[in-house]
């Protein structure tokens, strides 16, 4: 009989737990709903402080450019050392982390560029087949596509009071990326001077610069396996460090205040840089060649 009336207890009490957890997240779930639907904006998890914290971390990791970090690793790696050392490095890393953050903008705008060429042909093409005259369809078209925001005043101020569309998208296709609207200018001028059709050669165009973009995506897709191996190889010396720590060698101490430290530190650099530089000169020599 006693082992029963426990039982029995032990049961009643797992019952009583299981309401009250049920309870809670019916209570949790049914607050969320009423804030969600307050317009209450996002529903958060964990105490209010931690919140606004990782707030504040979200829009300082915002607004703090990636070559900033370098000085912040630095700083960190000089006080883990206790040496000024790490300080100059991560200083000295700043513009070259820029330059590398502003090489790949540069890159994603050319690409940005290049599919807004694209899908201006194809929006013009349309507008043309619908029986718009080519100035007409030009406006449409460039209003619908963004993306040329830089070319977009001068040609659509030329195709609106009928100056010359060809020369100012000649002049427009100087930028890096919009090559394409050299071939678009050399439609218009074919299509206006001898009557041919507009829309042909605009899908024409819009397929071989199609083709172009995927053939660069294709090989950036190969080439992808040779950047990742160099910078897994860059990052090795880091992940020593890391071994070299959790192991109690202090290669901290080694590296910052003892001449062959020192030594090994200067050489590992260089050779180092000069893989990095040699890797990606051949990938780059590679895309300029296809």
């Amino acid at each position: 009989m006693t082992g029963a009336a426990e039982m029995s207890m032990g049961a009643a009490v797992a019952c009583m737990g299981a309401a009250v957890l049920l309870l809670g997240e019916r209570q949790s779930a049914a607050r969320r709903a009423r804030l969600l639907l307050a317009g209450g904006g996002t529903v958060g998890t964990g105490p209010p402080g931690w919140r606004r914290m990782a707030g504040e971390v979200r829009r300082v990791r915002g607004r703090l450019r990636a070559e900033w970090w370098a000085p912040v690793t630095g700083l960190v790696l000089a006080v883990l050392g206790a040496s000024v050392l790490p300080v100059v490095l991560g200083a000295a890393g700043v513009p070259l982390l820029r330059r590398v953050r502003l090489a790949g903008q540069a890159r994603r705008d050319r690409e940005r560029r290049a599919d807004a060429v694209i899908a201006l042909c194809g929006a013009l093409a349309g507008e043309v087949r619908a029986g718009r005259q080519p100035g007409e369809a030009l406006l449409r078209a460039a209003r619908d596509c963004g993306g040329l925001a830089d070319a977009q005043a001068t040609v659509l101020a030329a195709a609106r009071f009928g100056g010359d569309v060809p020369d100012a998208l000649a002049t427009a296709a100087g930028q890096p990326g919009a090559e394409g609207l050299r071939g678009l200018a050399a439609c218009w001028r074919v299509a206006v001077d001898q009557g041919a059709g507009l829309a042909a050669g605009l899908d024409r165009l819009a397929a071989a610069l199609r083709a172009e973009r995927d053939q660069r995506s294709d090989l950036r897709a190969q080439l992808a396996g040779a950047r990742a191996t160099a910078v897994l190889l860059a990052g090795l010396p880091a992940l020593g460090l890391l071994i070299g720590t959790a192991l109690g060698a202090d290669p901290l101490h080694v590296l910052l205040h003892t001449t062959a430290g020192l030594g090994c530190l200067v050489t590992g650099g260089v050779l180092e840089g000069l893989g990095l530089w040699w890797v990606l000169r051949i990938v780059r020599g590679a895309e300029v060649a296809a």
